[in-house]
């Protein structure tokens, strides 16, 4: 896969929790991290507007991205992001070196297509739901997948999907799958919609009939 992506970063060596609060509100940046490969650890900056540009666009999360530090480029791909817990403000990133020749470990988005399509929904009035939005996967960096594509089309009502009915592009591993068929997760399934029924607590009272109505009055 080619590097579509490119951000530029600042290394920087004013390091911990104060540091990072005044680089978020004075200058408008992002703390960051990278790691991995032969190289130490590079403590850099990212401009917050190129970043929240960036993340619009859901290839960018597992593409390889290349990291310009102060004129310098390195093929990365991002290892985590940690975002505000009540704004949409990314607070924190590291990104992980890669190498043309050696395997790397990431999470590609699961697309799920033909849900309109699904047998089980279609025919049978069954409920799609999802168990996985993403797969943890094992390639070379020109292997690495953009999405995979998860086909609902023939999947039955009370049928579920698991990690081995997938079809994944060539030179592409489930991390999940190389550790045994123990493994071996559900990622979707076609549900048989829940009937609600609704049950009086208290019988209803039987009317009353003109009988009853006499003996009340004889009583009185």
């Amino acid at each position: 896969m080619s590097t579509e992506f490119t951000l530029n970063a600042n290394g920087r060596e004013d390091t911990g929790k104060g540091a990072s609060r005044r680089l978020r509100r004075l200058a408008g940046e992002i703390p960051a991290i990278v790691y991995g490969g032969k190289k130490k650890p590079a403590q850099i900056s990212l401009t917050q507007k190129d970043v929240t540009k960036a993340l619009e666009n859901e290839a960018f999360y597992s593409h390889i991205v290349a990291l310009v530090i102060d004129g310098k480029s390195e093929d990365v791909i991002i290892k985590d992001i940690q975002r505000h817990p009540a704004k949409s403000v990314v607070m924190h990133m590291d990104f992980f070196r890669v190498n043309k020749t050696t395997k790397l470990q990431t999470r590609a988005p699961l697309h799920f297509i033909n849900e309109e399509e699904c047998v089980g929904v279609k025919l049978n009035g069954g409920l799609i739901a999802h168990s996985m939005t993403d797969l943890e996967i094992s390639c070379l960096p020109k292997d690495l997948p953009e999405y995979i594509e998860v086909d609902m089309a023939e999947v039955d009502l009370g049928q579920t999907l698991h990690i081995s009915d997938i079809k994944l592009p060539k030179g592409v591993e489930s991390v999940a799958l190389s550790h045994g068929d123990d493994h071996d997760l559900p990622i979707a399934a076609v549900n048989k919609p829940k009937a609600v029924e609704e049950i009086s607590d208290e019988a209803p009272e039987a009317p009353e009939t003109e009988e009853d109505s006499e003996e009340e009055a004889s009583e009185e």
